[in-house]
């Protein structure tokens, strides 16, 4: 069980890295560039920018690789799709998480404001994105369960220290 839940740690942990660096090495260039969709809104908004979403897709295919090299085959099938699953992982987590802000910005939800979105989005893609790469007992439900809950507790934790030292606008 112990293994279980360390497996499935090891397994998120690129998206989980992607997901976290933005806020240390995001800035610049909005997503968006600026624009707004066809109902006057933003597309993602200020918070999501080019630099932000690049440095989290490559950091969180640098862990991959790192796991890879140091436990080969334990999510994947060959050291290739491996590697690949550590890029669709990081990938499908920065998609999510512009999706996340798009559908916020659809709603009318401001820029900063906390949305059960924010929390799981960038989960929800990453396993979808990761899914034809990994192997089939990643996405049992139980360990699916487990990652979302583990996912969301994580998310609210770190997003309130990151606040409190000064990375963060918001705790959420």
């Amino acid at each position: 069980m112990v293994l279980d839940i360390l497996q499935l740690i090891l397994f998120i942990l690129p998206a989980y890295v992607a997901n976290a660096v933005p806020v240390l090495l995001g800035g610049g260039a909005y997503l968006d560039l600026g624009k707004n969709w066809n109902d006057g809104g933003r597309i993602f908004g200020d918070g999501k920018t080019i630099r932000g979403f690049i440095s989290g897709v490559v950091a969180g295919m640098l862990v991959g690789i790192v796991i890879a090299f140091y436990l080969p085959s334990i999510f994947f099938s060959s050291l290739r799709s491996q590697i690949l699953g550590a890029f669709m992982l990081s990938f499908g987590t920065m998609f999510g998480d512009a999706a996340g802000s798009f559908v916020k910005r659809r709603l009318k939800i401001e820029p900063g404001k906390p949305f059960i979105l924010d929390q799981l989005s960038f989960l929800a893609f990453a396993l979808v994105f990761a899914a034809p790469f990994s192997l089939p007992y990643l996405f049992e439900p139980l360990s699916i369960g487990f990652l979302f809950v583990l996912t969301y507790v994580l998310h609210v934790g770190t997003n309130a220290l990151a606040n409190k030292l000064g990375l963060k606008k918001v705790p959420w």
